[in-house]
């Protein structure tokens, strides 16, 4: 790396697959990086061993309920505990911290991100709903504040490493890659059976629940198109989702003369994450390297839109703009976590995502409270069909 100086790093999500990942490529790369701040949702016990190995400056545990637990197996240690959400909001303006690593599920990591981009912090993006949700007020921000964000996700990961050294190079279109989660070859009419079960098995990538079952309803790559469509500037018509069950290619760009670039190797989260941290240099690891002959065959496809229709439903939402991907968002959150309590079925989730963008107020050019507002009650709405 070109620059000597350890990297601060903030990881929002610490306990989860992302962050868990994230302080093993810290761990092997300590004269490159340190830890200065740890936050988790509730799981205090992972967050207490990560404390302990790494000594960041800080740890914050959102669930309140948990900060006695936390602050009394720490204190022996110098090491600041807080609990709360809004302390997770504040704690990215820490001089201490280069790089905030966003790595929360879902709609909580917009304010922690708004707020690291007003501190001029350097973004590691691996929240996509923060762009999905409020991609206009975001890039209105990284403007204003000339800060950067490295995409963390692995399909924008290798989006940005292929437009790397292509600076006034226009895109034509870009390919989105899709594993196309477990049950892309099972019939359309078997998908009322679906169980919980099934569901939560991903067969290339380990993530958390709710991202896998994002995955197996492929409603994540409506969700990372419209995050791409924010990230490198494009229309909704030069996006296109390609399924290829071996996950080696993880996507593509096609430039203006018809050539096309891809970023390509082993599902590891760890190596996007490295990129995001280290970005322009590229430094050496371990990471298990990719074997071609072990690959002799790498099929594409488009993804079937009758069975995986929350596609569908993320590209008119990103179409329509305004506040209808916020929509789609919180509907789908909502509905993800009724589907994890066994509360409605597995084709359910699509068609609750559907209902609710149907009867949603449309608002063409929302403000942050516009969305946060719009989040709040779209949310209540989904319950309410729900429960």
């Amino acid at each position: 790396m070109t620059q000597q100086k350890k990297k601060g790093i903030a990881i929002l999500g610490a306990t989860g697959s992302i962050g868990t990942q994230a302080l093993e490529v810290i761990s092997e790369n300590p004269e490159h990086f340190s830890v200065e701040v740890l936050t988790a949702n509730s799981n205090v016990q992972l967050l207490i061993e990560q404390a302990k190995k790494y000594e960041p400056n800080i740890v914050i545990i959102a669930d309140e309920s948990k900060y006695e637990k936390l602050n009394s197996a720490l204190s022996a240690l110098p090491i600041k505990v807080f609990a709360g959400f809004q302390d997770i909001i504040d704690v990215v303006s820490l001089d201490s911290i280069d790089i905030v690593l966003t790595a929360l599920v879902g709609y909580a990591g917009l304010l922690p991100t708004v707020n690291a981009i007003k501190n001029k912090k350097t973004i590691a993006l691996a929240n996509k709903e923060t762009l999905v949700v409020a991609g206009d007020i975001i890039k209105d921000l990284v403007q204003e504040h000339q800060v950067s964000i490295y995409p963390v996700d692995s399909e924008h990961s290798a989006i940005f490493q292929c437009l790397t050294g292509e600076v006034n190079n226009p895109i034509e279109k870009i390919y989105l890659t899709a594993s196309g989660g477990p049950f892309r070859d099972l019939p359309i009419d078997e998908f009322k059976n679906i169980t919980l079960e099934q569901a939560l098995k991903h067969p290339n990538w380990a993530m958390g629940n709710k991202i896998t079952i994002d995955s197996a309803t492929m409603v994540n790559k409506g969700l990372e198109a419209i995050e791409a469509k924010w990230l490198f500037d494009l229309k909704a018509e030069q996006i296109d989702i390609l399924v290829h069950p071996q996950s080696i290619v993880h996507s593509m760009v096609q430039f203006a003369d018809g050539s096309i670039k891809a970023q390509m190797g082993l599902p590891d989260m760890k190596l996007p994450i490295q990129y995001a941290f280290t970005y322009p240099d590229r430094i050496k690891n371990q990471f298990p390297r990719l074997n071609f002959a072990d690959y002799p065959n790498l099929s594409f496809s488009a993804p079937d839109l009758k069975k995986f229709r929350a596609i569908q439903l993320a590209f008119d939402a990103m179409k329509q703009g305004g506040n209808m991907p916020c929509v789609l968002n919180a509907a789908n959150e909502i509905a993800v976590a009724a589907f994890l309590q066994k509360k409605i079925s597995f084709v359910q989730i699509t068609e609750t995502i559907d209902a609710i963008m149907q009867k949603a107020d449309f608002i063409s050019k929302p403000k942050l409270e516009d969305y946060q507002d719009c989040d709040k009650k779209i949310r209540e709405l989904t319950k309410a069909i729900i429960w």
